[in-house]
């Protein structure tokens, strides 16, 4: 609990059996946090498995593999279902330090944002951190053309690290979203769109073997994903054409 607020960490997870059980329990450590939920995303690995053993969570598991983005629609369903006021997303493969829980859930539980985000950007240590190179470039090229389209000022729009408050996850129209990895670009522009300021802490960038990571492939599709959602968030703003991302407020 933080401040009476139950605190739930959901973890989307696929094939994350090496580091699943480390992050489990920083997670844990950090005190504040009731419950974890992990969603398996019909993985190949020992993930199902060890988290059965994992004390004060919930697993559900996808019969198929349905992407990264209906995974994490699962996280946030069931996390409203088991009551969570904030609810934090943290990936099971370690390349985001759970160290950060207690500073994103006080920003939320005192009541100053909805949403936190993590930035590997803020802080200017990406690259140290071991971030390639040429993500470390799409990531600021991506990052300057969706703050243009959106109006915004963040950093970056691209860490899977995220806080939220249970008002928040219950206004917007996740079902409308992808499937895919354009899943967490789509929420940003959402909550954007429903007039909240996003807040962001640094985050130190770990890059190693373990951590997942998507090929030169589909980050190329989810690029050119990114800015069609910054597209048409401004069209749809401009009233030129409508869109399920963005309903009429």
């Amino acid at each position: 609990m933080y401040k009476n607020k139950k605190v739930i960490v959901v973890m989307p997870a696929y094939n994350a059996a090496l580091t699943l059980r480390k992050t489990y329990e920083e997670v844990m450590s950090q005190d504040i946090v009731d419950l974890i939920i992990v969603v398996d995303d019909k993985s190949v690995d020992k993930t199902v498995s060890i988290a059965k053993t994992l004390p004060k969570t919930i697993l559900h598991t996808h019969e198929t593999n349905l992407g990264y983005g209906a995974n994490q629609k699962s996280c946030y369903k069931i996390a409203l279902n088991e009551g969570g006021d904030i609810i934090i997303m943290v990936h099971p493969d370690y390349q985001y330090t759970p160290k950060l829980i207690p500073a994103m859930a006080s920003l939320i539980g005192n009541d100053l944002y909805q949403c936190v985000i993590g930035s590997r950007i803020l802080g200017g240590y990406a690259l140290k951190g071991g971030m390639p190179v040429w993500k470390y470039i799409a990531n600021r090229f991506l990052t300057f053309s969706e703050n243009i389209m959106l109006g915004a000022k963040l950093s970056e729009y691209h860490t899977g690290y995220r806080a939220f408050s249970k008002k928040l996850l219950k206004q917007l129209p996740l079902d409308s979203n992808s499937n895919d990895f354009v899943f967490d670009n789509q929420m940003v522009a959402q909550i954007l769109w429903f007039g909240y300021t996003v807040a962001e802490i640094s985050c130190p960038t770990k890059y190693f073997l373990e951590a997942s990571s998507i090929n030169l492939g589909r980050s190329i599709k989810y690029g050119f994903g990114c800015l069609f959602t910054g597209l048409t968030y401004r069209l749809t703003k401009m009233k030129l054409i409508t869109s399920k991302l963005f309903p009429q407020i």
